[in-house]
């Protein structure tokens, strides 16, 4: 029997259980895949400990990310077939569909035939932080070569990934890390300026670099009481899109310069793209686009394998990674 990770209650990594389990047949829209590598996601990580939005039912699978071959179809499945090399757009569900295991079933519209030149590894470290960041930049903020975008967290896998779609649409990008020790990685990468929060006056870095207009676009997975800081950074009619919650502390509302500034803040996952066929398709095609140009190239900072799938969830907590965690079968 093919191997799965479960939990049967929250916790830290610990809670992770590895374990042989049946697996059904793929239903008619189905396909089963063998798993040669899967993307680990901080998200998963709260989940597991029991601070993400989806609750889970135990014992629950969770995993969102994964590349592998076609191993078998469901009757109804069209445009794939057995032995097909693909990967997986996150399905809306971190339990329903959990890609922590060997063996997998996922339905065919979130499965994808991804370019022959990425690697297992490259493969399974791409979708959840490209349709993240597309789906917060081009679909919701339209960003445009004119802008200027606040991206914090910068050195995560999405945070990467917002700077790669940003340079490709020729937008400034300010990058924002704790520490100054990732720093010179990030301007390297390609972000117009990098800010260390530990250390730098966010807010006047950021009027600094856009000559006192503030920034059109923030991308924050953070929130927390930094927010207000955020938000006296932005210009007029500016955009702030929310889509995580690592801060540990309550986030207030600046409701005066929001007012004052005319600004939208608005709350994003990526099920928002996902479960929306006609947003899903373009995100795809766009991702696809930039893949096969090199604009987009996921960062991969370090593997494990299977049997280490706690230490990865470790690691992750870490926040010493540059990119992209994958755990290989």
């Amino acid at each position: 029997m093919p191997r799965v990770v479960r939990i049967y209650e929250n916790g830290g990594p610990e809670v992770l259980r590895t374990e042989e389990l049946p697996l059904a047949a793929p239903g008619p829209r189905e396909v089963l895949i063998e798993v040669r590598a899967l993307g680990l996601n901080r998200s998963e990580a709260m989940f597991r400990a029991g601070r993400h939005i989806e609750r889970p039912r135990f014992p629950a699978r969770l995993g969102y990310e994964a590349a592998g071959s076609i191993s078998a179809m469901g009757s109804e499945v069209e445009d794939l077939a057995i032995g097909d090399a693909v990967s997986i757009i996150p399905p809306p569900s971190v339990t329903r569909w959990g890609t922590y295991g060997e063996l997998i079933n996922v339905p065919d519209e979130y499965v994808v035939k991804h370019p022959s030149s990425l690697s297992w590894i490259q493969a399974a470290a791409v979708w959840m932080q490209s349709i993240t960041a597309y789906g917060a930049l081009i679909d919701i903020a339209g960003l445009a070569e004119s802008d200027t975008v606040v991206v914090l967290a910068a050195s995560s896998s999405v945070g990467l990934t917002a700077i790669q779609i940003a340079n490709a649409v020729g937008a400034t990008v300010i990058a924002t890390t704790r520490t100054t020790a990732k720093k010179q990685a990030l301007l390297s990468f390609g972000a117009t300026h990098v800010v260390a929060t530990e250390t730098e006056d966010l807010l006047a870095r950021v009027m600094d670099a856009t000559d006192g207009r503030g920034a059109r676009v923030v991308f924050d997975p953070i929130a927390g009481p930094r927010i207000g800081t955020l938000v006296e950074a932005m210009a007029q009619h500016g955009i702030l899109i929310s889509y995580g919650m690592l801060s540990p502390e309550a986030t207030p509302y600046p409701l005066f310069p929001i007012v004052a500034k005319g600004l939208t803040l608005r709350g994003f996952t990526f099920k928002e793209i996902v479960l929306d066929p006609s947003r899903r398709a373009r995100a795809r095609e766009f991702v696809l686009q930039n893949l096969a140009s090199g604009r987009l190239l996921p960062v991969i900072d370090k593997t494990f394998g299977f049997d280490r799938i706690a230490d990865a969830h470790r690691y992750l907590e870490s926040n010493e990674q540059f990119g992209k965690i994958v755990v290989t079968m």
